[in-house]
């Protein structure tokens, strides 16, 4: 039994780690491009680069409608084909018309921030069209990670010659392009081999429906999460805005590598879905994510001051006491991501996912009601850490709540037989 629990526990970090670095590898492609990009494109090229980049990730949401994973925990029991024959529909069209969008910009040939923004959706709305969800939902997290990065230093191997002849923003994207179709291609392949082809489309109302409140989340999330500081820049000048964006960057990294602990138990999670233990195997998980939270918050708290000065400068030591503070939100932050990832996707919980994004934008707009009143940064990161707490106590109530319910249903039908 022993070595049963060993072996099981190193499979799941072993799958941790390649959803890792399937996941945020990319973070390694970009500390080696930056400065090279930096120095061929010049502020304003690099500048276009990141509106492209920023339209980048819209347009992956706005194409996968941020159901990738609950198709994923559904892979056990549902008809495999005709999930994926639904869903490809769903997305090529939306490809289609984000295609068609950059098409009516290039024949009118609109602005060049413009036309970087049409491109950016355009190759995120691409990117995709994958099937690594379908990867993810067998637990192949090594093929996954694999062809990701095969389409990381496809990226890397075709920006260093392009930039030569081409030093633009649009010639870096497209580069992102290529090997982004290396990554589509490969997935697909694989998918294919396991399954053959999709089934013709079926149930194309039931999938938008079910994606409706998951999409919706997505984006009400982006407004207290990743994507906070910009909203924040409303009511902070930018030298505040600047020390916050410090101490922000390296707390959103590190609750970045904790998400990987949910992708990884997602297929597990799945599989045991009607287990009569899974409540319990789910409290277990929980309170070990809540730990490594711990850990990691423990952590950033006592390596800030050297962090702050290796990465910023020593101008910009007064993000180190925002930094501890704001570090205080990662074991929240840790439950929330298990939580959103491996557990009410696979109950299907939809609804569940969409109220904790909403209660997390309402308190983020208070945080950033008092921040106008107050001009403090020290509201808006203790706000974000309210929020942090807010949700995931909304999360553990939808736990209990979704346990107690699925008892009672036992229990009756027992009682029945």
């Amino acid at each position: 039994m022993p070595s049963t629990n060993t072996h099981r526990l190193a499979a799941i970090v072993r799958d941790i780690g390649y959803v890792s670095f399937g996941k945020y590898g990319q973070y390694v492609v970009t500390a080696v491009t930056l400065p090279l990009l930096a120095r061929t494109l010049g502020t304003e090229g690099l500048g276009l680069l990141s509106i492209g980049m920023s339209a980048f990730f819209v347009g992956t949401l706005l194409v996968d409608l941020g159901i990738a994973q609950f198709l994923a925990a559904k892979l056990p029991t549902a008809d495999v084909n005709q999930l994926r024959g639904d869903y490809v529909a769903i997305r090529l069209s939306i490809l289609a018309a984000l295609g068609a969008a950059l098409t009516a910009g290039l024949v009118d040939d609109v602005e060049s921030h413009v036309h970087i923004i049409l491109l950016g959706l355009f190759i995120g709305g691409f990117a995709s069209t994958s099937e690594d969800w379908v990867l993810i939902g067998q637990g192949r997290f090594g093929a996954s990670t694999a062809y990701q990065a095969a389409g990381r230093v496809a990226y890397l191997v075709l920006l260093l010659p392009t930039l030569r002849r081409f030093p633009t923003a649009s010639a870096a994207l497209l580069c992102l392009l290529m090997s982004s179709a290396l990554t589509v291609v490969l997935t697909w392949r694989a998918s294919l081999r396991s399954f053959g082809r999709p089934s013709p489309p079926r149930h194309i109302r039931a999938t938008l429906r079910m994606a409706l409140p998951l999409f919706t989340s997505r984006l009400l999330v982006m407004s207290y999460g990743q994507g906070s500081a910009a909203i924040y820049s409303a009511v902070l000048n930018a030298a505040t805005l600047g020390v916050f964006s410090a101490g922000d960057r390296l707390v959103r990294a590190v609750q970045s590598l904790l998400d990987p602990i949910g992708f990884a138990m997602l297929p597990r999670m799945a599989n045991s879905a009607a287990d009569e233990h899974f409540w319990r195997r789910t409290t277990a998980a929980l309170l070990a994510c809540t730990g490594v939270g711990l850990g990691a918050a423990a952590t950033l708290w006592a390596t800030a001051p050297p962090l702050v000065n290796l990465i910023f400068g020593s101008e910009f030591t007064q993000a180190i006491p925002l930094l501890r503070l704001e570090a205080l939100l990662l074991p929240a932050a840790a439950l929330s991501s298990f939580v959103t990832t491996a557990v009410l996707p696979v109950r299907g919980d939809t609804a569940g996912v969409l109220i904790g994004s909403v209660l997390g934008t309402c308190v983020a707009a208070t945080t950033l009601f008092l921040t106008f009143h107050t001009h403090s940064v020290w509201t808006l990161v203790g706000g974000t850490v309210v929020c942090e707490f807010a949700v995931a106590l909304w999360f553990i109530i939808r736990i209990r709540r979704l346990a107690r319910e699925e008892r009672a249903v036992r229990f009756a039908g027992v009682a029945r037989a």
